[in-house]
């Protein structure tokens, strides 16, 4: 189940199902971002439909009334058929003020040909309501699941997503119109199509999962090589803009587009202009309310770079009203795959779209934050500064006594660690370098080799 199943499909119908736990600005805010999802996808958002349930639960997921409407706007080409609760029952949990829907009198009759919800639905919920409306009809992780299948790059991202979305599909996967009436001959005797591909799906769930074992110790390989050195970590919610930020302040081609997870690779470049010794700078995975938990799992080891950093910025894009959930969303995520105690900095991107009272209202409210814009020079470099100190409180200080003889190693000192002081005598030099306790036992052992 992909939506590049029907290239042909472009215009989409936006559902939101508010219940009693899910309402008002939150149902509001969250089917805006549903929109930008879709659009992500490349599709063109013809109109919002809500409807107020008791739970999203229901066997049609919609009231009669409500899926009458809206295959009205699909082309009639469903069948709408009664379910197990009463018309009047429907009529009484209508909500007209949770969200401002388009209404279905100003859009053209089969003006959809995708209708997407705001939330999960099973697969038998998915099944019953295609029938009613006739269309290709999503949920929200499927929706996820598809943007990342789109943007994953390398083969670490590409195996997680890949995992993630046969999970998702391997219980959506449906009986053929002949195939599921027949037996399959020879081997599998017995099986039904539907049985076949189930079990083909699970043979590659897990040739998938042994292959992103191997990765994932290579992966866990590199990072135990840049252990000895100063990691930071960008995180945050989605088009925050962590890539803009890691391009400036490290002067790297990293991509980043107005898009929402325009990055799922993580992407390790060095602080730039470069210190002695380097602090590197990841980019990680960007987070979304409701991010499927296969992708949390799946993305386990990717998030491992936040886990391992000495420093998390996390960045959030202060010009949106609403950043405040969506860091409340990061802090849940990072929990869930154990970062809870590494020293963090909240950075208020974006701060350019903001007036001067904005600033200075989020000034007061986060005292401890910076406020910066990566397109802003004087704010990167601020940024910069700060990230430095920060490492170079972690650093020993220490006087390292050489003998001229021993050049090599005054080039490796000069090229790994940061020199504060030299003093020359006839016979040595003396060299105050600041370091991290692996690389000045290193030295060390080796001084007395010599």
């Amino acid at each position: 189940m992909q939506l590049t199943a029907k290239a042909s499909l472009t215009n989409a119908l936006l559902i939101s199902i508010c219940t009693p736990d899910f309402k008002g600005d939150e149902a509001t805010e969250s089917l805006a971002e549903l929109a930008r999802l879709v659009t992500t996808l490349g599709f063109t958002v013809v109109g919002t439909q809500s409807q107020k349930q008791s739970s999203t639960k229901k066997v049609n997921v919609l009231g009669l009334g409500k899926l009458a409407e809206i295959a009205h706007l699909t082309g009639n080409q469903g069948v709408v058929e009664n379910d197990d609760e009463s018309e009047g029952q429907f009529e009484e949990m209508v909500d007209e003020s949770e969200i401002a829907d388009i209404p279905s009198d100003n859009l053209p009759f089969g003006c959809a040909d995708v209708v997407v919800f705001d939330c999960d639905l099973s697969p038998s919920q998915l099944r019953n309501v295609e029938n009613q409306l006739g269309v290709e009809v999503f949920d929200r992780t499927g929706i996820i699941i598809e943007i990342f299948s789109r943007h994953a790059r390398t083969k670490t991202a590409k195996l997680q997503v890949e995992i993630a979305r046969l999970k998702y599909v391997a219980p959506r996967l449906r009986e053929t119109s002949c195939g599921d009436r027949e037996r399959q001959m020879g081997k599998g005797a017995g099986e039904t199509t539907l049985e076949l591909n189930r079990r083909k799906v699970r043979d590659q769930l897990a040739d998938l999962k042994r292959e992103l074992v191997s990765v994932q110790n290579e992966m866990k390989g590199r990072r135990t090589q840049r252990s000895e050195l100063f990691c930071v970590a960008l995180v945050g919610y989605t088009n925050a803009g962590k890539s803009s930020m890691m391009r400036a302040i490290t002067g790297s081609d990293v991509v980043g587009e107005n898009k929402l997870f325009a990055t799922l690779d993580t992407t390790v470049r060095a602080l730039h202009p470069a210190t002695q010794p380097r602090i590197l700078v990841s980019d990680t995975v960007g987070f979304i309310k409701k991010l499927p938990h296969d992708l949390v799992a799946s993305f386990h080891s990717t998030l491992a770079e936040a886990h391992d950093a000495s420093l998390l910025l996390y960045v959030v894009d202060a010009s949106d009203a609403s950043f405040r959930a969506q860091l409340d969303v990061v802090h849940e995520v990072l929990a869930e795959v154990g970062v809870e105690n590494s020293e963090k900095l909240l950075v208020l991107n974006k701060s350019d779209q903001l007036s001067i009272e904005q600033q200075q209202a989020l000034k007061e409210e986060f005292p401890d934050a910076m406020m910066t814009s990566a397109r802003d020079p004087i704010d990167v470099a601020k940024l910069h500064k700060y990230i430095v100190g920060v490492a170079e409180n972690e650093m020993i200080e220490e006087e390292i006594v050489i003998p001229y003889t021993a050049q090599g190693i005054i080039g490796e000192i000069r090229s790994t660690m940061s020199v504060t002081n030299e003093d020359y005598d006839y016979n040595e030099i003396k060299l105050t370098v600041r370091s991290n306790a692996i690389d000045l036992a290193r030295l060390k052992k080796k001084m007395l080799s010599l």
